[in-house]
């Protein structure tokens, strides 16, 4: 049996990962006043296969709660999207009821990012494995990484450089699942990225700005997924 996330990213159409935002260090407040629960809700019922949550606090204005609530609205599985850096969060990760946890590398360094892997494969909870240099993803590829994130943004600078995508994406290997993160918000951008090989996007900033995430979500899903290599 797949784990949560894994399976419900498999699928003839690039799956939208949609993420539970309300602030963003580079755009400031999206959605202050979002409901997690409700908003978790309109993105299901829009399409996504999957929710992301921002449980940091300070810069996110996040929190576990919402975490939480996505997960009792919907039932999706859910990645819990923060900084982490040792390995008792991930078994609180698991504790709060995540499906996935995410790992940047680059914050990480190889020899932690291989120990926390490890952990996350001891506590069965799913880790994504975020990169953006070729070395990083090797290091993610080394540590037996089943979903790796690709991340177009630079989160020293905070800018976006697209390039990112189209040199790493065609990178991983066919048998891995990848997630094209950041700068996403139309139907163009998906296809782009499909081309590149992408099995799913997650979606931020915009979905979290739309009035209607039942419609903006709807608008990203059905493009059709391309193997990699091809």
């Amino acid at each position: 049996m797949q784990p949560a996330l894994t399976a419900a990213l498999r699928g003839v159409d690039v799956a939208v990962i949609a993420e539970v935002k309300r602030r963003s260090p580079s755009q400031g407040w999206l959605n202050g006043q979002m409901l997690a629960a409700d908003r978790a809700r309109g993105y299901m019922l829009g399409g996504a296969r999957a929710l992301s949550v921002l449980t940091e606090p300070e810069e996110f204005g996040g929190s576990v709660a919402d975490l939480v609530a996505a997960r009792h609205s919907t039932g999706l599985p859910v990645l819990k999207k923060d900084f982490h850096v040792d390995p008792l969060q991930v078994w609180e990760a698991k504790a709060v009821g995540a499906s996935a946890l995410l790992l940047i590398a680059r914050g990480l360094g190889p020899h932690l990012l291989a120990d926390m892997m490890a952990t996350a494969r001891d506590a069965g909870i799913e880790a994504v494995v975020e990169v953006r240099r070729e070395d990083e993803l090797q290091w993610a590829l080394d540590g037996g990484a089943a979903v790796i994130g690709v991340n177009c943004r630079d989160l020293e600078s905070l800018e976006m450089e697209p390039e990112v995508h189209a040199r790493v994406i065609p990178l991983v290997p066919v048998d891995r699942l990848v997630i094209a993160e950041s700068g996403i918000a139309t139907r163009t951008d998906v296809e782009r990225l499909a081309a590149l090989g992408a099995d799913a996007i997650l979606v931020g900033a915009s979905l979290s700005r739309a009035e209607s995430p039942v419609e903006a979500v709807s608008a990203l899903t059905g493009v059709g997924r391309r193997q990699r290599g091809y």
